[in-house]
């Protein structure tokens, strides 16, 4: 069989001496040849099928994935508001392999990732020949060596048939080299060589062909979902690094270790992972549309109309107050037809999409007072209210020049809104350098405070009712009301009393009302009574002025800074509260016709106003001194550590390794603030941040209130007292892994889905367990996933909520009317 290979290619005859010498010499030649090959050969250890080349393009393809996968999907899928992570500071190891690892390349690619393959193919079959041909198939081995390149252009053609003509027998899809070897082929060989190569080709192009179709439908249901990931068995640790100076942020490495698998157990269970990801979508989180009265503007605590029909009383505005339901809703509030972006901050101070919140009510009941109007396809304010009609910023100046120890901006930095309106004083205090806390009932005034919201101006819903307002103790800087319908004078002055609890120590009540001006028998009736009440409360007029602009007048109480006016009272009315009575207490507190006194302690916080703004941002408070720390140091360590925190993680990650535009951001949400450092770092951004402190969470609100901050307390296992889409971030740092202890997570994500605004984003840092969790449910409402890290058992996620809403509906029935 020698003699007559060696024959066939040296093409003449010879004497046998020499032909037998020259046989020898070639066998030698040819067994080192088959040495050589065979010693370069990587035998895999995982699977007979993968080769060394493919191994290597694995290893290769995992750490590219790792390093640059983030900064690479951005440039693929470049968004109005998204932005690249600092991609630079990544080093990116290239793979000449790397369409045998990435399906989605491999279905598309046809340059060098079909030659590898082809490499790769053709080392199989020589590894196969090696181990079980005679030495004289071994020569043909050599043969097929050095026709390589032929056939590695010839299987780039061949691979889109899919393998049918090879499995056939045929080998036209291996060139004419491929035919003239078969030719000169007596026993058949290169023939089996040939099928064995056409299978193993075609399996491949299975797998190929089904990972793509999967893929495919993987993007069909997360609709929207551009950032298609690669999941497989170490989805649970996907890392995305950040570069530079973000990696302190969790002080972690994106290494991965284990062991390698093939690309066909992978495949298998990349395949079986997304059946049983669509099968937990189907079953665990099937998400409806909720079908309430309110419709899209559904708050399920303010709509509880089976809980609302069995009050006994509304006298005190109790049908105003929270009713949550029992549990938690877990369906999506929908969009309003032809709901669009919301317009940027400050163009929204004056105009808003009509569809965005389509009512009509207020422009009926308050358009000459200039409050709303409709403009063609915009809902437009003139910055009019019912005691400034002529606009909000001469009526803040107004009240700046009738007392001028106010200082607008300077001392006077926090103020609460009472009965707020569309929130046209609060917004224009923006140009003073003073945030307003503007609260109004859900009530007759229809969609007052998603106006304000959606013009990107702070507000909350919430009453004057028969609870304590959500806010600690002398928190307040200023109160104001301008006819805001509460009845102070009643029932022992109790929701005055509410005003006095929240308002700082030193600080004013500015009264814009009808008894302070006009000489109607009720006007003077109310005024003597509130006149009256004050007194008593030790509360100094100190102005009555006449705005001759707007024919209306404001009255300016102070409130007291020390207790002698107290103790010099003839009697004690009203009473001042039992040394037990916690003033900070306000979640769900019933109120009371009581005062507290005020603190004489120079070390205690409300014995000293605040430094002016915005140096008591970064300052920590002086009475911080004497306390301990969340983080267990002293709290002014803590204070500033916290800060230095923050500025860092927002200046080097969140302002540009997120993908968010922020240019579209104005309305932010810290779901668990701890002494209000993330809002403080967005400082010089055109942005106001809500700061929320769990129920459950250290009391550090009344810290956030001292830096010029604002807040408020909340159950996040029931919703938030706003409407819906009305912000368009919210930031969560380890508050998810608690909340999941007491109540339904998915609950609460639809609660987020519910506040956010489609286009908006959420920041999530917690464990790596929730991360994942969280992370599966808002896949399964069809968010995007912008940047999602994970070391240490501690993980980073951002997300992009799109305008997805499901098919179903669920009907909520406390909620319908």
């Amino acid at each position: 069989m020698a003699m007559g290979k060696y024959s066939r290619v040296d093409g003449r005859k010879s004497s046998g001496y020499c032909s037998t010498v020259t046989v020898v010499v070639f066998v030698g030649l040819c067994l080192v040849g088959v040495w050589m090959l065979m010693s370069s050969t990587v035998v895999p250890v995982r699977d007979p099928e993968l080769s060394s080349g493919e191994a290597m393009s694995e290893v290769k393809q995992r750490v590219s994935e790792i390093v640059s996968w983030p900064f690479e999907e951005n440039k693929g899928d470049e968004r109005e508001d998204s932005t690249n992570g600092d991609g630079d500071d990544v080093p990116v190891e290239k793979s000449d392999n790397r369409a045998e690892d990435n399906q989605e390349e491999k279905n598309v690619s046809e340059g060098d990732g079909e030659t590898s393959e082809s490499k790769n193919m053709v080392n199989q079959n020589q590894e196969e020949h090696s181990v079980k041909e005679s030495s004289d198939e071994k020569t043909e081995s050599e043969e097929e060596s050095e026709k390589t390149e032929s056939e590695e252009e010839s299987k780039a053609e061949s691979e889109n048939d899919k393998g049918r003509k090879r499995e056939a027998g045929e080998s036209k899809g291996e060139g004419g080299d491929s035919k003239s070897e078969a030719g000169e082929t007596e026993d058949g060989e290169t023939n089996k060589t040939e099928q064995t190569e056409s299978e193993e080709s075609l399996d491949e192009n299975k797998s190929e062909s089904g990972e793509a179709s999967q893929t495919e439908k993987e993007k069909d249901s997360q609709d929207q979902d551009n950032d298609t990931e690669s999941h497989g068995k170490d989805q649970v640790s996907t890392v995305i690094f950040p570069s530079g100076d973000q990696a302190e942020i969790l002080n972690g490495t994106n290494a991965q270790n284990g062991a390698w698998s093939t690309q066909a157990s992978e495949s298998q269970n990349e395949k079986e992972l997304q059946q049983s990801s669509i099968t937990t979508d189907q079953h665990g989180h099937l998400w409806k549309v909720c079908n309430a009265t309110a419709g899209p503007d559904y708050i399920p605590c303010l709509d509880n109309w089976q809980a609302i029909r069995k009050l006994s009383s509304t006298k005190h505005y109790e049908h105003r107050e929270r009713h949550c339901p029992e549990e938690a809703p877990t369906c999506i509030v929908p969009l309003p037809e032809g709901y669009k972006r919301s317009i940027k901050w400050p163009k929204s101070r004056d105009r808003i999409w009509y569809h965005n919140v389509p009512h009509t009510k207020l422009v009926e009941v308050k358009g000459h007072q200039n409050w709303v109007k409709v403009t063609g396809e915009y809902l437009t304010f003139p910055g009019g209210g019912t005691q400034f009609k002529n606009g909000a910023l001469h009526y803040i100046d107004f009240i700046q020049k009738s007392r001028p120890d106010i200082a607008w901006g300077n001392r006077s930095r926090v103020i609460l809104d009472v009965g707020c309106g569309v929130a046209s004083f609060g917004g224009y205090l923006f140009e003073k350098d003073v945030i307003a806390m503007s609260f109004a009932p859900k009530d007759e005034h229809e969609a007052q405070v998603q106006f304000a919201l959606e013009r990107g101006i702070p507000a909350i819903l919430s009453v004057m009712g028969t609870k304590r307002l959500p806010f600690p103790s002398s928190v307040f800087d200023l109160v104001h009301c301008a006819r805001c319908r509460v009845p102070w004078h009643v029932e022992g002055g109790k929701l005055l009393l509410e005003l006095n609890r929240v308002l700082r120590p030193g600080g004013y009540f500015v009264w814009s009302a009808t008894p302070v001006y006009q000489k109607l028998p009720e006007d003077v009736g109310i005024w003597k009574a509130m006149t009256e009440l004050t007194k008593l409360m030790c509360w100094d007029l100190k102005a009555i002025k006449r705005d001759k602009l707007n024919a209306v007048g404001a009255a300016i109480f102070r409130k007291p800074t020390s207790n002698e006016c107290y103790n010099k009272r003839p009697q004690n009315e009203p009473p001042l509260c039992a040394d037990s009575d916690d003033a900070n207490a306000a979640w769900n507190v019933p109120l009371q016709a009581c005062m507290h006194k005020v603190p004489v302690d120079k070390s205690k916080r409300g014995s000293r106003w605040p430094l002016q703004w915005p140096l008591r941002l970064e300052k920590p408070p002086y009475w911080l001194n004497s306390e301990v720390g969340v983080y267990g140091k002293a709290a002014s360590e803590d204070f500033t550590a916290d800060y230095q925190h923050w500025k860092n993680v927002v200046s080097n990650l969140y302002l540009n390794g997120m993908g968010i535009n922020w240019s579209f951001v104005r309305n932010v949400m810290d779901m668990r603030a701890v002494y209000g450092g993330f809002a403080a770092a967005l400082k010089d951004l055109k942005v106001w941040v809500m700061n929320v402190v769990p129920i459950d969470s250290p009391d550090t609100l009344p810290i956030i209130y001292e830096r010029g901050l604002f807040g408020l307390y909340h159950d996040w296992c029931e919703s938030f007292n706003t409407y819906p889409r009305t912000y368009d971030l919210l930031h969560a740092d380890h508050l998810f892994s608690t909340i999941k202890k007491r109540c339904s997570l998915k609950a609460v994500v639809a609660e987020v889905d519910r506040i956010l605004r489609p286009d908006g984003n959420l920041i999530l840092r917690d464990d790596a367990e929730t991360i994942v969790e969280v992370e599966d449910l808002v896949k399964s409402l069809h968010w995007d996933v912008r940047m999602i890290y994970t070391n240490d058992n501690q993980g980073m996620l951002c997300v992009h909520k799109t305008y997805w809403r499901p098919k179903e509906t669920e009907t909520i029935l406390s909620a319908m009317m």
